[in-house]
């Protein structure tokens, strides 16, 4: 596709600004992820790859077609050429049996076509709007800078589009009337023109087509007797003359209005995606993200930017009993080789993610939770990892990924394994990840153990024990 470079140019940016409002930390961790899924395929994190890949983080489909707008403009500036490519045939044609049709105003009319192509390259490369008027009127004006700075290409892309029309509907409408009429061509100027000058400038004219076609060439005699002055009858001119000149009106035509719109119709159709291309290398938003694909991602829990403070081991947030959930999902191989049985007596669906999996089997096994949540009052899934281990970036992006897809209101049970499945893990394990929970903000993401019972209780119970003995 032509514009492919250009739609993925505005699907980048448009990207980059919807990224604005997303966490840089969540940033980071996503777009290193991908530059490593990458590298295990052995594939180019290239731009487009990443944009598939950002969709499927979302589950959602490509976005609209954003050169729909100017597809409509281009249809418009044909069917205008189309019209008005008739009219104005018919009108230098015009011929009522007495004055001739004088050559001369068709030349000026085809040098007239010739200078609004150059005008319309022109702009289109220099990046003028004079179109801008139009492009208000018909809300097409784009607020993005990589779509505005295309603009005035794609309005030269369009003005071609109809200029190419309307030199087709010229010349059909031309060939049409040499069928059904008599037509009478001379040529006449009020300047004390020689027929010996006027025959050189259209020798001059007709060189690029004098093999191609000679009898489209006229010759010195068919000028000499072919000029008519403003008084003057057909007089003792052979009438079959003022009929010989259509072939080389024709091939001026074809030469000077339809070929030169169409080598710049498909200029202004390649140079817009070369430009795309470049406009993407040298994006403000590909640099963030090489820099991002490049850099290692670390989460230490600490919330501060002095190296020299202690992680911040405080935090407001408590264990939580485990919901009733129909789905367990193990995070990077925790609890293997089976679960305990508190755990895994009344659970339908025991899923595997995390850790060597792709994101692809990821994504997949968050659909089939969502599945299995499907018509349930309360829904909720447990995801039972490895305690000793410190919450990757990982886990936080499939946890973002799964709330956009599992129903709303879902609660996620993160529950904690100690390296001996019977024994519960120890405090300090268990506070990194509460102050994880508190990090994500969200009250449906809470820790777990398989026993209710909080650790602070199991405390206060021992104490209570020691008393009595």
């Amino acid at each position: 596709m032509p514009d492919s470079a250009i739609r993925r140019l505005l699907e980048f940016d448009e990207q980059v600004l919807r990224d604005r409002d997303q966490n840089p930390a969540f940033l980071h961790r996503r777009d290193r992820r991908f530059a490593l899924d990458c590298r295990e395929k052995g594939v180019t994190p290239a731009p487009a790859r990443w944009l598939e890949h950002v969709r499927r983080l979302a589950n959602r489909g490509p976005n609209g077609d954003p050169l729909k707008p100017w597809r409509r403009i281009t249809a418009g500036f044909v069917l205008a050429g189309l019209i008005t490519g008739i009219l104005a045939m018919l009108g230098l044609l015009f011929y009522d049996g007495g004055q001739r049709i004088n050559l001369t105003v068709i030349l000026a009319f085809v040098l007239l076509q010739c200078v609004l192509a150059g005008i319309t390259t022109v702009q289109a490369f220099a990046g003028w709007q004079p179109w801008h008027w139009l492009l208000r009127k018909l809300s097409v004006s784009s607020r993005s800078d990589a779509l505005r700075a295309l603009q005035p290409l794609l309005m030269a892309r369009a003005a071609h589009a109809g200029g190419l029309m309307f030199g087709l509907a010229g010349l059909l409408t031309l060939l049409v009337l040499v069928v059904i009429q008599d037509l009478a061509f001379g040529w006449s100027t009020t300047l004390n023109t020689g027929a010996d000058s006027y025959y050189r400038l259209l020798a001059a004219i007709a060189s690029p087509w004098q093999n191609l076609w000679p009898a489209a060439v006229p010759d010195l005699e068919l000028v000499e007797a072919t000029r008519f002055f403003r008084s003057q009858s057909a007089g003792t001119t052979d009438p079959a003359l003022w009929g010989s000149w259509w072939p080389f009106v024709a091939m001026t035509w074809v030469t000077y209005v339809i070929l030169p719109r169409l080598i710049l119709l498909v200029l202004a159709i390649v140079h817009p995606g070369l430009r795309a291309r470049k406009a993407l290398a040298n994006h403000h938003g590909l640099i963030a993200l090489q820099y991002r694909m490049e850099t290692p991602t670390v989460d230490t829990g600490n919330r501060h930017n002095d190296a020299a403070d202690q992680p911040d081991i405080n935090t407001s947030t408590r264990l939580q009993p485990l919901p009733d959930a129909p789905a367990i999902i193990r995070w990077a191989g925790a609890g293997m080789p089976e679960l305990p049985q508190a755990l895994s007596a009344d659970y339908q669906e025991v899923l595997s993610a995390g850790g060597s999996a792709s994101l692809e089997h990821d994504h997949n096994i968050i659909n089939l939770a969502s599945q299995a949540l499907a018509d349930i009052g309360a829904p909720a899934v447990i995801i039972v990892t490895r305690s000793w281990e410190p919450p990757t970036g990982e886990l936080s992006d499939f946890l973002q990924q799964a709330r956009q897809v599992w129903p709303k209101g879902t609660t996620i049970a993160l529950v904690p394994m100690a390296p001996e499945p019977d024994q519960p893990p120890p405090n300090h394990h268990i506070n990194q990840w509460l102050r994880f929970a508190e990090r994500a903000g969200d009250e449906r993401i809470v820790i777990s153990t398989p026993a209710i019972t909080p650790p602070d209780t199991r405390i206060h119970n021992a104490l209570q024990d020691e008393h009595r003995e």
